[in-house]
């Protein structure tokens, strides 16, 4: 929930009365935006401080990029909204461990890079630029809406041999969806918001409501999935992996834990130690199960 929610909910609702325009532009504007840039957390300092960091550049902005290992099986890790890259520490320490070589980014707005905003469209972007740079992936592991644009720019091109989604978000309407109900905007500030998404941040994208959905053709992702989620997540409900499992059926695994929330669950290690042999190996003993 944005931290000042109470007073957007009430100013955003009364303006849209009167002046429905300026709120629906006010809701978009807060909508593309991460909330804040996060710093590297004292445990991830040393294990960040060691990467080898580059940069790309996405739509003119400086994108930070982040690897290490020799580069022999580069394994892809996607942040989620208002994270960055170095909240992976505890899954790159694994991968560097076995011998795999952890690569990882700040998407625009994020962590070290450039920019206020971005969009699943430049997720996509940064993910085909690494995968151009790197080679095909032994897998992705994703975060949130990390796991969104994963299954979006592996439809598009990306080879990756595996995929690892934590508290994964599956549809793209999902977003608009929490977001209003986080700050109680009323029905009229929720149809402005889309449209303002449709027409400010994807002018010439169309059916984007079901094309960025983790659901749209997923034939074209034709990999082993194993998902993690925690039944207590209050950012994103468990319901959004169970529709990623659901749709990618024998494909797929779901693991649902206990206590761990949205965040922690990055951090958990029978998560990390499981999630890491399945993106080395593909192997995986748990199905609809729970872990606490």
């Amino acid at each position: 929930m944005h931290p000042l929610a109470p007073l957007l909910r009430t100013a955003l609702n009364a303006t849209s009365r009167v002046a429905p325009a300026l709120a629906g532009r006010a809701a978009f504007t807060l909508f593309a935006r991460p909330l804040g840039r996060s710093r590297p957390r004292s445990s991830e300092r040393e294990l960040h401080a060691a990467a080898h960091t580059d940069r790309l550049t996405v739509n003119g902005r400086s994108v930070v990029t982040y690897t290490w290992g020799d580069g022999a099986r580069p394994v892809l890790l996607v942040h989620g909204w208002s994270s960055r890259g170095s909240r992976f520490a505890d899954f790159v320490s694994a991968l560097r461990d076995k011998g795999y070589s952890p690569v990882t980014f700040d998407a625009p707005g994020h962590g070290d890079s450039e920019g206020r905003a971005t969009t699943i469209l430049e997720y996509r972007e940064i993910i085909r630029q690494l995968h151009a740079r790197h080679g095909d992936f032994e897998a992705v592991v994703a975060h949130s809406f990390g796991v969104l644009a994963t299954f979006f720019a592996l439809r598009d091109g990306v080879v990756a041999h595996r995929i690892v989604g934590l508290g994964g978000v599956g549809s793209f309407e999902y977003l608009v969806d929490a977001f209003c109900a986080g700050l109680g905007l009323n029905d009229r500030l929720k149809r402005d918001l889309r449209r303002h998404v449709e027409g400010l941040l994807f002018p010439r994208e169309p059916d984007i409501w079901e094309r960025f959905n983790v659901t749209y053709r997923p034939e074209e992702v034709a990999v082993p999935v194993l998902l993690f989620h925690d039944e207590g997540d209050g950012m994103v409900p468990v319901a959004q992996s169970r529709l990623i499992a659901a749709t990618h059926g024998e494909r797929a695994r779901l693991v649902v834990t206990r206590g761990l929330g949205h965040s922690r669950i990055l951090n958990a290690p029978d998560v990390v130690a499981e999630a890491v042999g399945f993106a080395v190996s593909g192997r995986v003993g748990r199905d609809e199960a729970s872990v606490s």
